[in-house]
């Protein structure tokens, strides 16, 4: 008895790990989808500096955006919201990543976290400070623009992952959030399974 008590103690504490007990195996619909190349990365989270895996959203459509704080398109944040808002329980996520790369992000982190939380309400992933351009930008965003052929030109501007973590579409800074291909893009990707 003490023997099976231990092992099941011992088995709880493996599977909350996330490892599988040896000789045992996954149901077929516990299967965790594999995370793709694009999501391979940890950034740190904006509100606490913590880092975060980008793994955690495999099996999502995940609109990818980096932002700013002081810029013509900063009201762009709202809508961005309320794509969240409105998709999120259909496996929707946007990933903000603000930048100081044009000159519009001068913030910390904590600054940042601040105003977006109390000007627009931004519930969704945000990230710290983060290069999207260039030879120093974050690896996330050279894989992205290595993929699309094409970089940040400016702020919001927008990268679409499907499901399967590949990049369906990129948006330019002047493609708002509630632009209608944008949104039936979105919808299309989030019928596939």
């Amino acid at each position: 008895m003490l023997h099976t008590l231990r092992f099941l103690a011992y088995s709880s504490l493996i599977c909350a790990s996330g490892l599988l007990v040896p000789g045992t195996a996954a149901a077929a619909g516990d299967a965790q989808p594999a995370c793709p190349a694009l999501l391979q990365y940890s950034f740190p989270r904006l509100q606490d500096e913590k880092p975060q895996a980008l793994c955690q959203y495999s099996g999502r459509v995940v609109l990818i955006v980096n932002t700013a704080s002081f810029c013509g398109f900063t009201p762009q944040y709202k809508g961005l919201e309320a794509l969240y808002a409105k998709y999120k329980d259909q496996g929707f996520v946007v990933l903000g990543f603000p930048s100081n790369d044009f000159s519009q992000e001068p913030s910390a982190n904590a600054q940042i976290a601040d105003f977006c939380e109390n000007t627009f309400g931004v519930k969704f992933p945000m990230f710290g400070k983060t290069a999207v351009t260039g030879p120093q930008a974050a690896p996330l965003f050279q894989a992205l623009a290595k993929q699309t052929g094409t970089a940040p030109g400016w702020n919001f501007h927008k990268y679409l992952l499907g499901r399967d973590g590949r990049v369906v579409a990129q948006y330019g800074s002047t493609v708002s959030p509630e632009n209608t291909t944008l949104v039936h893009t979105i919808e299309q990707q989030l019928k596939t399974k």
